[in-house]
């Protein structure tokens, strides 16, 4: 039930100032601006486009600083905005083998063919703070004014800023000695064998359809791709702790620029729009096998927009705990249940559901106290005459 309220409109425009107010903080502080966070918080951007599901970097910036870092919040509003884009048609399927390797690491090959390339990583920091980042220089100082503005503080940024430069240093050479993990255990008969189902049909949209389940294992991905890294990283954490029985080993983490391929119908061949930087998982798990398949190796896949690692690995884990009816495994454990993990994923309207909590209920909460004293008052009655009615037994 809605009621009319005098002076909410005034209240809230109030608190938008207030949000602004606290979003900028001590004025004596320079603005950073949205350069510096696609720039310098690149971790942070990759996991808003996943969530977000939308690819840019710029608009992920722009996201945290409105949301003041929130990262629900930043992918609630590249979710709103993703909904008024017009949409022209689907590129062709991206080649990540033909990557420009940024990154490129296996835990189960030491030589592996083409090489472990370990580029930008935490993994082998000691997690120490660095405190001479606290003594840096002015952060705006020395920034372009064509992207810090006159003032040094929040320009927007032009059009021919919004693409992320290649960092050539950082990548390998691209050829054929990088061949996938799965597809060297493949070619042994070792690993699972991956094809198109029959007729190749297209990938269900879950931002067009509703979801039905069981869900295939498309829906599963692209649900997962877009769905919270926390989430997924408990789901992937418990089916190694023994809710699922997995016991995973890399194959291969690669990370990289790939190529986007979209085919005009006016054309009829592929032209490139550019690339994007992905982080793509191969998992390799173990299989007892059945009367029909030998023992192998199956997998779990993950790819994500951006250099985000944990991500990938975290889908990579549940994909492969949500194949267990594909190989005839019991589905008894939370990661192994597609609808417990596609509908609990989206952090968007998990935060829409538990935040609504905060809005108006005082018509539902007087029903409840109504109901609360009515019960209260009928077991003091119902009491009282058990109390009462003692005595007249006793005699």
């Amino acid at each position: 039930m809605y009621v009319a309220v005098k002076g909410g409109e005034a209240a809230i425009l109030a608190t938008h100032d207030l949000v602004a107010e606290a979003r900028r903080g001590d004025p004596a502080v320079p603005e950073i601006s949205v350069a510096q966070i696609r720039e310098q918080q690149a971790l942070a951007c990759a996991r808003v486009m996943n969530e977000g599901s939308l690819y840019d970097q710029d608009l992920a910036a722009l996201a945290l600083k409105q949301s003041q870092g929130d990262v629900i919040e930043a992918a609630f509003l590249m979710r709103a905005y993703r909904t008024t884009l017009p949409r022209f048609g689907s590129s062709e399927p991206l080649d990540t083998a033909a990557m420009a390797i940024r990154r490129r690491i296996s835990a189960t090959y030491k030589d592996l063919p083409g090489g472990q390339v370990l580029g930008p990583t935490y993994d082998y920091t000691h997690r120490l703070f660095d405190f001479a980042l606290m003594d840096s220089p002015d952060v705006m100082a020395g920034l372009d004014p064509a992207i810090s503005g006159p003032e040094g503080a929040g320009a927007s940024v032009s059009g021919d800023a919004r693409v992320k430069p290649e960092h050539d240093d950082l990548k390998a050479p691209l050829d054929a000695t990088m061949p996938r993990v799965p597809d060297i255990l493949g070619a042994e008969g070792l690993m699972e064998a991956e094809e198109p189902p029959e007729g190749d049909p297209r990938p269900f949209d879950l931002t067009r359809d509703p979801v039905s389940f069981p869900a295939d294992r498309d829906v599963r991905l692209q649900s997962m791709a877009r769905g919270d890294e926390g989430f997924l990283l408990g789901l992937g954490y418990s089916v190694q702790r023994g809710f699922g029985g997995s016991h995973p080993f890399v194959g291969e983490v690669r990370v990289g620029e790939v190529a986007v391929e979209f085919v005009p119908e006016e054309l009829g061949f592929a032209v490139d729009l550019g690339d994007i930087t992905l982080t793509e998982c191969q998992m390799v798990n173990q299989f007892q096998g059945s009367k029909e398949v030998p023992p192998q190796f199956t997998r779990g896949y993950g790819l994500v927009f951006g250099h985000s690692e944990r991500k990938a690995m975290s889908m990579s884990l549940v994909d492969r705990a949500l194949k267990a009816r594909e190989f005839g495994e019991a589905a008894s454990y939370p990661a192994q249940q597609d609808e417990f993990v596609l509908y609990h994923a989206d952090n968007v309207e998990a935060a829409g559901f538990v935040e609504h909590l905060k809005l108006p209920h005082y018509v539902d909460f007087q029903g409840e106290l109504e109901l609360i004293r009515r019960i209260r008052r009928e077991r003091e009655e119902r009491l009282a005459q058990e109390q009462n009615a003692m005595p007249e037994a006793a005699e």
